[in-house]
C-alpha cells in the first residue's frame, strides 16, 4: 500500500539575523493510511516545526513531502491552501472555534471556506453527521460559551471531519483538558482510527502517547526514535475503570 507521508530528507532552516536555526534536520519516514503516530519530544525539539510542515502550514527548507503521492514541499502559500482544506483536518489544543457561531455552523466552516461548492444543505447535514460521531448531535445550537472544554474538543474534532480528510493532525489535542476529559477525546480518536481514519498527534505527555500505535520522539530536530507500540492503551476501558472508581469512592461515603 503506497504510504500517506512519504518524507525523504526533510530540513527546517530559520534564518534569524546572521544566524541559522536548524528545527529539523534530515528527517525520512513514511507513514502507512490508517496509522495512529504520536510525535514526541521536549520544548525545541522540533515536534511543532514538523507538524507545521506536515501540515502544509510552513514548507520545507530541503527535501521532500509527499502527502497522498502528491510533493507538497514546493508548494506555494495559495496551493498549500488546497491542499488543507482538500486532504487535511486540524485539531488544536485551544479549540479555535467561533464563539458567537453554534456548534453546527463552527463545524459547517471548512465547507463554506473551501474550493468545493456544497448546497447548504447538503453542508448542515454533514455537519451534524459529523457532529453526531462525536456524541453531539443533541447539542447543535449549542454556542461555545455553552459547552465544557471537552465538548468544545468534540466540536473541533467534527469540524476536522467534515471534509473527510485523507489525514488527521491533533496539535496537543488534549493539553486544556482534565484526565477524565483527556481520556474521552483518546476514546473518541481510538474510535476514529479503528473506523480507518489517519491521526497524526503532537503531545509531550508519555500517558496520551500511550493510547496510539506508534511513537515518533524528536530531539534536536533529529528523530532518534520510532517505533509502534505493542500494546496500546483502550482509552474506553480506561474510562470505564476510572468511573468505576469513582463510583465506588462515592459508594464508600
Amino acid at each position: 500500500m503506497p504510504a500517506l507521508i512519504d518524507l525523504d530528507s526533510i530540513q527546517k532552516v530559520y534564518r534569524t539575523g546572521g544566524s541559522e536555526v536548524h528545527a529539523v534536520r534530515s528527517v525520512t519516514l513514511s507513514i502507512q493510511p490508517g496509522e495512529f503516530v504520536a510525535f514526541m519530544g521536549s520544548s525545541g525539539s522540533g515536534k511543532s516545526t514538523m507538524m507545521n510542515i506536515l501540515g502544509c502550514l510552513d514548507r520545507p527548507t530541503g527535501g521532500h513531502y509527499l502527502l497522498d503521492g502528491e510533493d507538497v514541499s514546493t508548494l506555494d502559500r495559495d496551493e498549500r491552501a488546497l491542499v488543507r482544506n482538500r486532504k487535511l483536518g486540524f485539531v488544536f489544543q485551544g479549540f479555535n472555534l467561533l464563539p458567537r457561531a453554534t456548534a453546527l455552523e463552527n463545524v459547517e466552516m471548512p465547507m463554506l471556506y473551501g474550493h468545493r461548492r456544497t448546497r447548504r444543505a447538503d453542508g448542515l447535514a454533514r455537519a451534524l453527521e459529523a457532529l453526531t460521531q462525536v456524541g453531539l448531535g443533541d447539542r447543535w445550537d449549542h454556542r461555545p460559551n455553552q459547552l465544557s472544554g471537552g465538548q468544545q474538543q468534540r466540536v473541533a474534532i467534527a469540524r476536522a471531519l467534515v471534509n473527510r480528510p485523507a489525514l488527521l493532525l491533533a496539535d496537543e489535542p488534549t493539553g486544556n483538558l482534565d484526565s477524565r476529559t483527556s481520556l474521552e477525546i483518546m476514546a473518541i480518536f481510538q474510535a476514529l482510527n479503528a473506523q480507518g481514519h489517519t491521526i497524526v498527534m503532537v503531545t509531550h505527555e508519555p500517558d496520551i502517547a500511550a493510547f496510539t500505535s506508534r511513537q515518533i520522539h524528536m530531539k534536536d530536530g533529529r528523530v532518534v526514535h520510532d517505533a509502534p507500540v505493542e500494546r496500546p492503551l483502550d482509552a474506553t476501558a480506561e474510562l470505564r475503570a476510572l468511573q468505576g472508581d469513582v463510583a465506588m469512592a462515592a459508594h464508600a461515603r
